[in-house]
């Protein structure tokens, strides 16, 4: 059997009025996005948020473009000749060899409490399973799924169906990057921070994977991976004399050139406590002020060892969403 057969798409049995249907492209990325709209006041959606706000149209078509087989791998759902939710899979594997399932549905406000929520769950299980048996992966598979603190309806539905959580990112925002605090410029005589050039691309991806080699729950992140998405304008890194002892890859908002984010800020064991990762921090957050950015976003675990919480909130930064992730076990 293919991996598209028994889509089980059409109308859910208890939910009568309502069409599940395949993904159609460009027709459908206005509507998806005034799903994302619609769903933002009642789950206390952060717009400016960069894990997940309420993306564009433009911006749902390129998270399609990314996704493997986008029309079996997206599900829409109608009413009276309207969408009024969706749900995206995609997957990945993880350093312990997991293979994660993640599903993520929206469904309108109005629409909820009907059973169409739990429907769209068991559309996106089915269909993770038989992904599962037709890449082999039934050993180490998992369903993921994430939700917002604010996102009270999913949050239930996942625990009542039996989704334990198992991690969380928070975000923080520093709301206006001229008030920036000096570094006091204090480093040891054979540290230097500057930009990162081309040659030093592949020490900064090393840099970071290393930083998450004891991390739980981290997707692999190949070289070429890092190097399809790089925006290496504002990068800073600092150097222990020839070595490369931390690295802050920080960027613009594509979309919105007035956010800036800090992507990934990483000091190797052996240099921590140095003030290292507080140069690198401000040093990162005044290139993304010198580029037009006015606020600065970045996310963090909350269950990082290197209270790394401290750092960010002593230079501005303040606590803004709480992002979970939950699992359930994979029964094929």
């Amino acid at each position: 059997m293919g991996v598209n057969r028994g889509s089980g798409l059409g109308t859910p049995g208890r939910s009568p009025g309502y069409l599940f249907r395949p993904y159609r492209g460009d027709e459908d990325h206005g509507a998806m996005a005034a799903v994302r709209l619609g769903c933002a006041g009642r789950d206390e959606i952060d717009a400016r948020s960069v894990v997940e706000g309420v993306p564009t149209a433009a911006e749902i078509a390129e998270a399609s473009a990314r996704l493997d087989d986008p029309s079996g791998n997206q599900v829409l759902v109608e009413h009276s000749g309207g969408v009024v939710g969706y749900v995206t899979i995609r997957w990945w594997q993880e350093r312990d060899g997991t293979w994660l399932y993640l599903h993520r549905g929206y469904l309108l406000p109005d629409h909820r409490g009907a059973g169409i929520g739990s429907a769209m769950l068991n559309w996106a299980e089915n269909r993770i399973r038989r992904l599962v048996r037709h890449h082999g992966t039934a050993r180490t598979a998992v369903f993921g799924a994430n939700a917002m603190a604010s996102e009270k309806d999913a949050t239930q539905l996942l625990l009542d169906t039996g989704y334990r959580r198992v991690f969380s990112l928070v975000e923080l925002e520093l709301a206006d990057l001229r008030r920036l605090p000096e570094h006091d410029g204090r480093l040891p005589a054979a540290i230097e921070v500057g930009a990162v050039e081309p040659a030093s691309y592949h020490a900064a991806w090393k840099t970071v994977v290393d930083s998450y080699a004891n991390v739980a729950f981290t997707e692999t992140w190949t070289f070429e991976s890092f190097l399809a998405t790089a925006v290496p304008t504002c990068w800073r890194a600092a150097w222990h004399e020839d070595q490369m002892a931390g690295v802050a890859l920080c960027s613009i908002r594509r979309h919105d050139r007035t956010v800036g984010e800090v992507e990934e800020l990483s000091v190797r064991a052996e240099s921590r406590r140095l003030g290292l990762g507080r140069a690198l921090l401000l040093d990162g957050l005044r290139s993304l002020r010198e580029h037009g950015a006015e606020t600065a976003r970045l996310y963090t675990g909350t269950a990082n060892p290197h209270r790394s919480y401290d750092l960010y909130e002593s230079v501005g930064f303040r606590r803004q969403n709480e992002y979970v992730r939950y699992r359930k076990p994979v029964g094929v």
